[in-house]
């Protein structure tokens, strides 16, 4: 057996470091920055536990760009280094002054610490041919200049500084002159840096102030009346961050004007108001903050349009959030802030542990708890929300088991009529008429009250009630709620004649008509449509039910409608397959027999034919033509 010592070069793994260990190059900012803020909050620290002679000052961080001669500086007057401490941090690859300070000084006010693996300098030689730190500790230490190309060579040599604190230098290499343009900086900022802790300034920004006023003298026209100073254009430093988010507030100190105003700084493009939010702050058996809106997701195309957003201790990270969050809350926007959540070296990207698993448990927990309250403590207001909540709520049932328990008894059903029920309450309302010959409570439902209002009518009529079934992922849903509910089934209201939709021991109409005749009417309804689209069934129905109705199998329909929603060409794809129900028992049925005339009886059927293809909105082009036409023949 052998022993030994892995021996990693550094002159091979020094490249891999900055040129490969971060997915875009843009990241080189957030580094430093997070790095400057590091700084800043270590003095901080320190003072505050009496450590340190150094007064605190102006601590703002600045952020410079010099297009002239191709330098990005990132200056802080944070707590600064002295020679030893470059040498310990800057060149020893992986050595992270963070975790350092954090050892050192843990159980005390040092938690808000960015860093953790001191790699994150390295990113800048992706965008820099050479990079200089100027940097003077808060102690007595002399100030230094650290200097490198790039390569494994440096230098390090005594300055000149009197301030504390850290200045980077990039020298841009010709690859990366795209970041020369402080606009770019100022967008990357606003990405990355916008709710950081400590103020970043960048460059100056325009805006229109009124002038200090004149004295009385020269403020005054002929008649002695003061003149209303003009607004004036002036250049201010532009300061780039909130440094204290919303989210990091209590929530009992904000109004619901606080919070949407802070949903348009997140989503300054998306004009509507978000219907709610949750205010998320935990600190066992993990740290958690954070503001999570519940936005109105009118169609699919809403589903994606913003993302929650990561942030670690300030600093934004991403909105890709799939394992943070389960998948149905993509549809929330908003913000997660956790210094718990894990990252990989990078910090670009997630890695999964227990603890985001907790996390998401618990976020999923806030959600349900927060819709309950609102439903038990406002149900009117809760109601009036359920049209836009309908989608998220499904959603969730449909990809997370265990949501639906949490919500399932206040999972809303509407009525045709805008009454809505739970859906025991919904059982118990239709249970002792429209409960089949097997026992299964039948909930009847529209998908279009416009298209469907004649089946509606009928159903009615008998006094079954109607559900409104119109959103996006009802088809799914559908399926959903009948896994879950014993004994209850939904049929949408015209998928069949209004006496078979809910079948009864009893429901035996009479035949008027003898088998012949049935089989006669039959066959001239069958010389008139296409069999590839339309079955011709005659029964016996009421006299006063229609004389031909257009019904289209529920799960036939249901599972096109899944497709549809997906995005998928499945089994069914674009067939169209109809039922054309002839009435036997109506007069018409009769007079169609009793017509000689084979032209005239041929007129008759495609009359009524067309009538039912026109209920149902399905008689278009040529045909609606011929029918309009026909029409006026007839009358």
């Amino acid at each position: 057996m052998q022993t030994g010592n892995i021996n990693v070069k550094t002159e091979n793994i020094f490249p891999v470091i900055k040129k490969f260990l971060y997915s875009d190059h843009e990241i080189f900012l957030r580094e430093l920055i997070s790095n400057a803020v590091d700084a800043t909050q270590k003095i901080k620290t320190l003072a505050s536990l009496g450590k340190t002679d150094s007064e605190l000052g102006d601590l703002t961080i600045d952020v410079k760009v010099n297009k002239d001669d191709k330098t990005i500086r990132v200056i802080d007057h944070g707590i600064g280094m002295s020679a030893e401490e470059v040498d310990k941090y800057i060149n020893q690859i992986a050595f992270s002054g963070a975790e350092d300070f954090l050892s050192k000084y843990k159980g005390q006010d040092a938690t808000n610490i960015i860093g953790h693996f001191g790699l994150g300098f390295y990113s800048s030689f992706m965008v820099a041919e050479r990079v200089d730190i100027l940097t003077k500790s808060h102690t007595d230490a002399k100030a230094v200049k650290w200097s490198c190309d790039g390569s494994t060579e440096f230098t390090l040599e005594e300055i000149d500084k009197s301030d504390r604190g850290t200045e980077i230098v990039l020298h841009i290499a010709d690859d990366a002159q795209e970041f020369l343009d402080e606009n770019k900086i100022v967008g990357l900022l606003n990405k990355y840096c916008r709710f950081l802790p400590i103020p970043i300034r960048c460059g100056t920004k325009t805006e229109w102030r009124k002038p200090e006023p004149k004295p009385e003298d020269e403020n005054a026209d002929k008649d002695g009346k003061k003149e209303e100073p003009k607004e004036e254009a002036v250049q201010v430093p532009r300061i780039i961050n909130d440094t204290e988010p919303l989210w990091q507030k209590a929530p009992s100190s904000l109004t619901d004007e606080d919070y949407k105003k802070f949903y348009h700084e997140l989503y300054p493009m998306n004009f509507e108001e978000p219907m709610f939010q949750i205010h998320l702050n935990v600190d066992y058996p993990f740290n958690l903050t954070g503001i999570l809106y519940f936005p109105k997701v009118k169609n699919q195309l809403d589903l994606k349009k913003n993302r929650v957003q990561l942030y670690c201790n300030q600093v934004y990270i991403t909105d890709e959030l799939e394992g943070i969050i389960p998948e149905f809350m993509t549809l929330l926007h908003g913000v997660i802030d956790s210094p718990d959540i894990p990252l990989n070296v990078s910090r670009s990207y997630l890695q999964s542990d227990a603890n985001v698993k907790k996390i998401s448990t618990y976020i999923t927990k806030k959600v349900a708890e927060k819709l309950e309250s609102m439903f038990k403590e406002n149900r009117e207001d809760f109601e009036k929300k359920w049209d836009e909540l309908k989608v998220f709520l499904q959603f969730g049932s449909l990809t997370d088991e265990k949501f639906y328990d949490k919500i399932k008894d206040f999972y809303l059903l509407k009525s045709t009529d805008g009454k809505y029920y739970t859906i025991e309450e919904y059982r118990n309302l239709v249970s002792a008429l429209q409960t089949n010959k097997d026992d299964i409570v039948i909930c009847l439902y529209a998908a279009n009250t416009d298209e469907q209002h004649l089946y509606i009518q009928a159903a009615k009529e008998k006094g079954y009630d109607v559900l409104l079934m119109d959103g996006f992922l009802d088809a799914h849903a559908i399926n959903m709620l009948e896994q879950k509910n014993e004994k209850l089934r939904f049929t949408r209201v015209d998928a069949d004649t209004i006496d078979k939709l809910i079948e009864k021991k009893d429901d035996v109409c009479p035949a008027k008509l003898s088998d012949d005749q049935q089989k006669t009417l039959k066959e001239f309804f069958d010389k008139n449509v296409d069999e590839k689209t339309f079955s011709v069934m005659i029964e016996n129905l009421s006299e006063s039910d229609l004389p031909v109705m257009i019904t289209q199998n529920e799960f036939m329909r249901r599972f096109k409608d899944m497709e549809k929603v997906s995005g998928q060409q499945g089994l069914y794809g674009d067939f169209n397959h109809y039922n054309l129900v002839v009435n036997s028992n109506h007069p018409l049925a009769s007079r169609v027999l009793d017509e000689t005339d084979e032209a005239k009886r041929t007129k008759l059927v495609q009359q009524m034919i067309d009538l039912a293809l026109l209920s149902q909105n399905i008689l278009t082009g040529e045909k609606l033509s011929e029918f309009v036409k026909r029409s006026y023949e007839i009358l």
